[in-house]
C-alpha cells in the first residue's frame, strides 16, 4: 500500500498540469478573435490588450463629386455680410483652392448660373486678387472687379456688383467687361462707372492717348487731361482703396463721381469731380467735366511749398487752359521737375505727329524790357530743345517770346511793393496744345 502512495501523487500532478495548458491555450486562442463590438483585442509588447477600432466599409474611399448642376441646383441665398470685402476675401480664398461648391455657396443663386460657374471655374486656383472700383449708387450699390493674371503679366477683370439691404452686403451680379474698349463703337460702354474706371486707370498708367479717348473734347481740354498726367505722376498720387470712386448724383443721361485719391505714403490727400454724359449719337458715356480744384490745392503744399500759384495748369489770356512750366529767378535752365513735366508733352507728341505746340517764354517785371524779351526766348527755346532732343519733330514746336508783358499774377502788391511770390508765377514757359 505503502508503494503506491506516490504513483497517485505523480498521476494527479500530471492531471493538474494537463488542465492548466488547455487552460492556457484556450485563454491564448480567445484573445485573437474580434471582440462583439467588431474590434479586434491583442496583446501588446508589455502584455496589455489593445482594441483596434472596427473596420468601416468605403471609409478610404473619397467622397463623390458634385457635378456643376448639382451644386447649382441646391444653391440659397448667398452670404451677407456688414462688410463688402470680407464676402469678397471669403470668395477669393475658395477660388483659390478651387473649392467652386464653397464660391457658389457665396455668391447665391440670384447671381450665379451655369455661364457664371463656367466662368469662375476656368480661373479658379489662378494668381487673383480683388479691387474695388466704387459705387454704382451712393451707399447702396458698389463694383469690384476681380483681376486675374493670366501667364505671368497679362491681366483681365470679372466685375462683382454687390448690393446693401438693412445693413448687409450681397453679391447682385456678376459680368465681364468688353476686353477692348472702343470709343468709337456704339454702346461698346454702356456703364459710366466702368468708363469713369477705364479713364482713370489710363491716367495713373500715364497712358494719354487712352485717357483722351473717353472725354468730350468739345468741353474737356487736353491740357487738362495733360496736366492730371502730371499731377498723379509729380504728386506720387495713387487712388483710395476703399471707395476710389463716390456716386455723387446719376440721372438717365449724366453722371458724377468724386475720385478720392492719396499720397504715396497712404495718407488720404485730395479729391477731384468727374462728370459724364451720354452721347447721344454713339450712346457712349464720355467725361464732360472736370474739376481739379482741390487736387491742384493738395499739390501746391505738397509739391509747391504752399504757393497756390505755381500750377502746372493756367488759363490762357488768348482762351482756354495751357501748361506751365517754371523758372528760377534769371535762370533759363529746365530743372528736374521740369523735365519730368516734359516726358508726358513728349509721349503725346510723339504718339501723333500731327499734332503741334505753341511755346510762349515769359519773365517777371524785373530788369529791362530788351533783356526780358530775350530771356523769355530763351525759356522757349530751351524747352522746345529738350523736346527736339527727346524725337519730336521741329515742324511740331512753334516758339514765341512774350517778355514781361503777360503776367499771370501782380509783379507788385497793392501798395506798390515787391511781391516776390507775384514774380515767381510769372517766371515760366508756356505750353499751349494747339491740338
Amino acid at each position: 500500500m505503502k508503494n503506491k502512495v506516490p504513483y497517485f501523487f505523480l498521476a494527479l500532478a500530471a492531471v493538474l498540469a494537463a488542465a492548466a495548458v488547455a487552460l492556457w491555450l484556450i485563454k491564448d486562442k480567445k484573445s485573437s478573435k474580434p471582440d462583439t463590438s467588431g474590434g479586434e483585442v491583442t496583446k501588446s509588447q508589455n502584455g496589455t490588450t489593445e482594441t483596434k477600432p472596427p473596420a468601416i466599409p468605403g471609409l478610404d474611399q473619397p467622397l463623390p463629386t458634385q457635378t456643376p448642376e448639382q451644386i447649382l441646383e441646391n444653391l440659397g441665398v448667398g452670404l451677407a455680410t456688414s462688410n463688402p470685402s470680407d464676402l469678397l476675401n471669403q470668395i477669393s480664398e475658395a477660388l483659390k483652392k478651387g473649392d467652386m461648391a464653397e464660391v457658389s455657396k457665396l455668391i447665391g443663386k440670384d447671381a450665379m448660373n451655369a455661364e457664371t460657374f463656367a466662368l469662375l471655374n476656368a480661373i479658379a486656383k489662378k494668381p487673383q486678387s480683388f479691387r474695388e472700383m466704387g459705387e454704382i449708387e451712393l451707399n447702396k450699390r458698389t463694383r469690384w472687379a476681380l483681376e486675374i493674371t493670366d501667364n505671368g503679366s497679362e491681366k483681365r477683370q470679372i466685375h462683382f456688383d454687390l448690393k446693401q439691404e438693412n445693413g448687409k452686403w450681397k453679391i447682385e451680379k456678376i459680368s465681364i467687361p468688353e476686353t477692348k474698349l472702343d470709343p468709337d463703337k456704339k454702346a461698346s460702354v454702356i456703364d459710366p462707372l466702368n468708363l469713369a474706371d477705364t479713364f482713370i486707370q489710363a491716367v495713373l498708367k500715364q497712358d494719354f492717348e487712352v485717357a483722351l479717348k473717353w472725354v468730350d473734347l468739345e468741353a474737356v481740354s487736353e491740357a487738362k487731361i495733360a496736366a492730371l498726367c502730371i499731377l498723379f505722376e509729380e504728386g506720387e498720387y495713387k487712388m483710395r482703396k476703399d471707395k476710389p470712386l463716390r456716386a455723387m448724383f446719376q440721372r438717365d443721361d449724366t453722371v458724377g463721381y468724386l475720385a478720392q485719391i492719396e499720397a504715396k505714403d497712404g495718407s488720404q490727400a485730395a479729391q477731384f469731380s468727374l462728370n459724364l454724359r451720354l452721347d447721344a449719337g454713339t450712346q457712349n458715356w464720355r467725361v464732360f467735366e472736370i474739376n481739379l480744384d482741390q487736387l491742384l490745392a493738395d499739390y501746391a503744399t505738397r509739391i509747391a511749398g504752399g504757393d497756390i500759384y505755381y500750377s502746372p495748369l493756367v488759363k490762357n489770356p488768348a482762351g482756354g487752359e495751357t501748361l506751365a512750366l517754371y523758372f528760377d529767378f534769371n535762370e533759363d535752365v529746365i530743372s528736374p521737375r521740369t523735365k519730368r513735366q516734359l516726358d508726358i508733352v513728349v509721349a503725346i507728341l510723339k504718339n501723333d505727329s500731327k499734332k503741334k505746340i505753341t511755346l510762349s517764354g515769359h519773365t517777371d517785371a524785373l530788369g529791362t524790357k530788351s533783356y526780358n524779351d530775350q530771356l523769355s526766348a530763351n525759356r522757349a527755346d530751351v524747352v522746345r530743345d529738350f523736346l527736339a532732343a527727346a524725337g519730336v519733330s521741329a515742324e511740331q514746336i512753334v516758339t514765341i517770346a512774350k517778355g514781361a508783358s503777360q503776367p499771370r499774377r501782380p509783379n507788385v502788391t497793392e501798395t506798390g511793393e515787391d511781391d516776390p511770390s507775384g514774380r515767381r508765377a510769372n517766371r515760366r514757359t508756356e505750353i499751349y496744345l494747339d491740338f
